[in-house]
């Protein structure tokens, strides 16, 4: 397979990447116990020549609990064909490498709620109130 295109500026060379296959459970019948259908794609994101320094710094930070000595590894064993199963887990690194080298939100600004917000919330508690008061029974008897 070709070069993986994450983003526009980032495209990691077909090199960097690792395959490894193996026997997969799921869904596939007789095939399933003959056939490496499953795939497992590793990416050396600490060691990259693809990442400039701050992508790749907030790649580590962000992926820290997944990577295992600076490489990220994804699996894929949902399809019956192995090619499926390569389409999909370039498609989950992909996804995965562009949220974690993706620029930081900016801060929230606090606000506070406006007056007509906070009458519409006490009348709407007011109405919800009054529906339970009229559902009570009075013994009056």
């Amino acid at each position: 397979m070709g070069p993986l295109v994450v983003t526009r500026q980032l495209v990691i060379p077909a090199h960097e990447l690792t395959w490894r296959f193996s026997r997969s459970s799921g869904p596939g019948g007789q095939s399933v116990n003959t056939s490496d259908t499953r795939v497992e794609l590793s990416y050396d994101v600490a060691g990259s020549d693809a990442l400039s320094d701050l992508h790749r710094a907030r790649a580590v930070q962000r992926l820290g609990d997944r990577l295992i000595d600076g490489v990220l590894t994804v699996t894929a064993s949902e399809h019956r064909s192995q090619l499926r199963n390569r389409e999909a887990a370039l498609a989950r690194l992909a996804e995965t490498l562009r949220d974690a080298i993706a620029p930081p939100a900016a801060p929230r600004r606090p606000t506070r709620p406006t007056r007509a917000a906070r009458e519409k919330r006490l009348s709407s508690k007011r109405r919800r109130g009054d529906i339970k008061r009229l559902r009570r029974t009075t013994d009056d008897g």
